[in-house]
């Protein structure tokens, strides 16, 4: 009986302890279940994306898949906002319907906030490219709400390799980033990029200048080649544009030539633009090592009687042209009284406009000769379709010229493809008179030391208004504060050789000599040129 019931007791231990093992393998495997589950590292896809603060990424460590088991997951899925990668930073599409949104073409195609379409290898992409510091980066929890799920799904794709295994394999990633977590360099940088107003400064004299001589270009006309035409002080050259929020690059001809390679960069408008023109191609040509290479699609030599050229680079595949327009609407004629006389057609684009069509950048400027004595009387000369105004305000009719060429280019421009420049009028210097009752600038040898006399042309207001108005984005090339100050590089009497006939007696105080002002306006350009290709890879952050 002993001997029995030691049996009795030792089988339900047994019993027992088969239960409770069995239980805890049940316990074990359950949790282990359910760990697996919950745990977004593993056997799951891993979603991050960013606000509209825009974070750029650079000069941070890359992003570890292995890492992110230490982010914090405290950001609401409601807050976030979608953009674009390349290069390590995040754009903004400038199409995007919606701060948030993205269109389903933009996604599969890989548009960029340029416009520009091109697809990316994003493993590619990513090696090269620094990942967002862990301090600056909120995890979203992995119970995601529906609508973070469909955008989460929306988002542009990024590869994150962090294991030799995991490199083969593609994350989908979306980012939460709190606009008050940016960090303050970033935001400074940034801001310096965006806020960078180029026409406010000062001229800093700067040995180093100018940028090439005019024994080393052939593209100076005998109008702006002071030196040629005997003037001695070189000073006027040596002037450098210092803006005072940001360093203003050096020209640099070989990157603006890469910039406009297989391209038309085509200057319209007066002898000014002219002016500019040559100054372009003699900055260019400081890059060339053939000059054989460069020349004029028509065999035409530069001078002031000819308005139409079109210089060729060839191994850059690219043209300069200059077209002559000074008003940029249609000079024609119309009977009055028994005579025909002038007209100016201030509802009609120049009947050139065919040739400015095509281009890649378009530089246009219209001003002078708005205050020529003729269009200053306004008396019979501004025609709009058959009528012909007795009397007609010229900066009323400045307004509807600008306004007619605005409808042109929103018609004719496609801005994808077109980036359109405006350069405002740069003032002259004439003291003492005009440039035909004995007007002088002949005795300034140094820049003037302030400009408080000088009143902003009105022109310009107008100008401004006008490309506000526009569709088509048009940049301002603002020059007349920074010219105002440069009495001293006019040709004044070097306009033209010794011996000329007027070469003595009248003075050009409007145009400029070659070295001098216009390499700056050139700077300038070239400035938002660059601007515009690094915007492709830069974020906007809105501060």
């Amino acid at each position: 009986m002993d001997k029995q019931r030691t049996f009795f007791f030792k089988s339900t231990r047994l019993l027992v302890c088969s239960f409770t093992i069995s239980f805890s393998f049940i316990f074990l495997a359950s949790l282990f279940t359910w760990v697996i589950k919950s745990n977004p590292s593993i056997h799951q896809e891993t979603h991050f994306q960013f606000n509209e603060s825009l974070l750029n990424l650079g000069g941070h460590k890359p992003i570890n898949v292995e890492s992110l088991s230490s982010f914090s997951s405290n950001a609401s899925a409601g807050t976030v906002k979608h953009s674009t990668v390349k290069d390590g930073s995040f754009i903004k599409p400038k199409n995007a319907s919606g701060p948030d949104k993205f269109s389903g073409q933009e996604i599969e195609s890989g548009v960029l906030g340029d416009g520009d379409s091109e697809t990316e290898d994003p493993e590619t992409e990513q090696e090269d490219a620094p990942g967002p510091s862990i301090d600056n980066i909120e995890v979203e929890s992995n119970e995601l709400t529906e609508e973070a799920e469909v955008r989460a799904n929306s988002i542009h794709k990024l590869g994150l390799p962090s294991t030799k295994e995991q490199k083969e394999e593609k994350k989908t990633i979306v980012i939460i980033v709190d606009k008050n977590e940016v960090p303050r360099n970033e935001k400074i940088e940034e801001k310096k990029i965006n806020s960078c107003d180029v026409t406010k400064g000062k001229w800093v004299y700067d040995e180093s200048y100018p940028l090439y001589t005019n024994g080393s270009c052939p593209f100076i006309d005998e109008g702006f080649d002071c030196i040629s035409n005997g003037r001695r002080d070189s000073n006027y050259m040596k002037w450098k544009w210092q803006p005072q929020d940001c360093d203003f690059p050096r020209f640099n001809a070989a990157k603006m030539l890469d910039l406009i390679r297989g391209k038309r960069l085509v200057f319209v408008g007066d002898s000014i633009n002219r002016n500019q023109w040559e100054s372009m191609l003699c900055l260019l040509m400081g890059a060339i090592k053939d000059p054989k290479k460069v020349y004029e699609t028509h065999g035409r030599r530069i001078t002031r009687e000819k308005g139409n050229y079109s210089f060729k680079f060839v191994d850059y595949k690219c043209t300069v042209e200059y077209y002559v327009s000074h008003f940029l609407v249609h000079e024609s004629k119309a009977r009055i009284g028994q005579k025909r006389k002038p007209t100016l057609r201030i509802d009609a684009i120049d009947h050139g406009s065919s040739k400015w069509r095509g281009a890649d950048i378009l530089v246009f400027n219209t001003a002078h000769w708005w205050s020529h004595y003729k269009t200053k009387a306004g008396i019979n000369y501004y025609q709009e379709g058959n009528q012909v105004h007795p009397r007609l305000d010229v900066s009323t009719a400045f307004r509807k010229a600008l306004m007619t060429w605005a409808a042109w280019v929103d018609r004719h421009i496609n801005p994808g493809r077109t980036q359109v420049f405006f350069r405002n009028s740069a003032p002259s210097h004439f003291r003492g008179g005009q440039w035909n009752s004995g007007g002088r600038c002949t005795e300034a040898a140094w820049p003037l030391d302030g400009t408080s006399g000088m009143i902003y042309p009105d022109k310009n207001k107008i100008v401004e208004e006008v490309i506000l108005q526009m569709k088509t984005p048009v940049t301002l090339l603002n020059v007349t504060g920074l010219s105002a100050y440069r009495i001293d590089a006019h040709p004044s009497i070097y306009g033209k050789k010794p011996g000329n006939r007027y070469s003595s007696n009248i003075q050009d105080c409007s145009h400029w000599c070659l070295p001098g002002v216009p390499d700056t306006w050139n700077e300038i350009l070239y400035f938002h040129l660059q601007s515009k290709q690094k915007s492709k890879y830069h974020s906007k952050i809105r501060l």
